[in-house]
């Protein structure tokens, strides 16, 4: 293995080798389970849980779902948190973890440093712990070889870091805090959604929760548009309601408000909590949010659990609009579990 300086955009360039053929895709899947496999791959690169299903993809380790939340709170520019099972890896994803090499020879890197005696965290760790230590490791990279730190390449958290990192603190608006789990909202479709353009609308729905934004993409001259796009957000401890907005696209002007609302999440993440690991239990409804004056729901909404997994679908009444609704279904994860 060579060394050079590195970025936070993966260890790979940190690894000897190169790209294979980018049209390999069945095979690149198959040395990645391949990795997964590997005995130092299947505890959690920073705190030893069994089993990760979880990796930071540019980093190139496994992690596991309570890790996993502290390093989404470090922001993608510092880990790009995938689930192993859940989500779609791309040819580029998959071969930065197999440069990586797994766990062992990233830890090789970031812990190159770590000081005699340290503590590192282990699978009941207070959250707090394990936050300090994750943030200390990849984002101060106190651990690290100190003629590879870098400062981080996403522009807002540059001089952020370098400012901490001459200061001694370890703080910042977005590292501290703490998730509670993580959402998927599947954005499904709109109906008889609003005109913005001539005789139609170029719509795409945006979803915001706290400081995080995440959005679809834009479906052209559609009034009844299908995205069935999967987003994920994660929660913190102090949530308040995900803010949905449909806009219109617009090549040569601000795009156009075609409708918002608001979901309420407190009645999936309360009856989650209530009943405990889903994986436990069968498929029952654990909850509901009703329909009211007070929300934008076309009807009552069930909290489901469905094969393991807390699930709750939600058609919504655009408000400040004409007319127009959008489904999505929801799958709750937390991370205390």
């Amino acid at each position: 293995m060579s060394r050079r300086i590195f970025s936070h955009e993966g260890l790979a360039a940190e690894m000897s080798g190169g790209h294979g053929d980018a049209g390999m895709a069945s095979g690149k899947m198959a040395k990645l389970k391949e990795l997964l496999q590997k005995s130092e791959n299947r505890i959690c690169a920073d705190c030893s849980a069994p089993d990760p299903n979880w990796a930071s993809a540019n980093i190139g380790v496994f992690i596991c779902v309570k890790c996993s939340g502290v390093h989404r709170s470090l922001g993608t520019h510092i880990s790009k948190v995938m689930s192993v099972t859940l989500d779609k890896w791309s040819d580029d994803e998959i071969d930065s973890m197999v440069e990586v090499g797994g766990n062992s020879q990233a830890n090789a890197i970031y812990e190159a440093f770590l000081p005699e005696g340290y503590r590192k965290p282990h699978p009941d760790s207070a959250q707090e712990e394990r936050q300090k230590f994750i943030k200390s490791k990849y984002e101060l990279q106190e651990f690290l070889e100190p003629s590879l730190r870098i400062v981080s390449n996403h522009p807002s958290d540059a001089g952020k870091q370098a400012s901490n990192s001459h200061s001694g603190s370890s703080k910042s608006e977005i590292g501290m805090v703490e998730f509670i789990g993580i959402l998927n909202v599947k954005v499904i479709g709109g109906t008889k959604l609003a005109i913005r353009d001539m005789s139609s609308s170029d719509p795409y729905v945006v979803l915001t929760l706290g400081q995080q934004k995440v959005q679809t993409s834009v479906i052209k001259g559609n009034l009844n548009p299908v995205w069935n796009e999967e987003l994920k957000l994660s929660v913190p401890q102090k949530y308040g309601p995900l803010k949905l907005q449909v806009l219109d696209h617009d090549m040569v002007s601000k795009d156009d408000l075609m409708g918002e609302a608001e979901i309420d999440l407190q009645p999936m993440i309360n009856a989650a909590a209530s009943f405990g690991d889903p994986e436990l239990l069968g498929d029952i409804q654990i909850g509901r949010w009703l329909k009211s004056n007070d929300n934008a729901l076309t009807a009552d909404s069930a909290v489901m659990v469905t094969g393991g997994k807390v699930k709750q679908e939600v058609s919504l009444n655009l408000q400040h609009t004409e007319s127009g609704e959008v489904t999505v279904e929801m799958e709750w994860m937390a991370l205390n579990i």
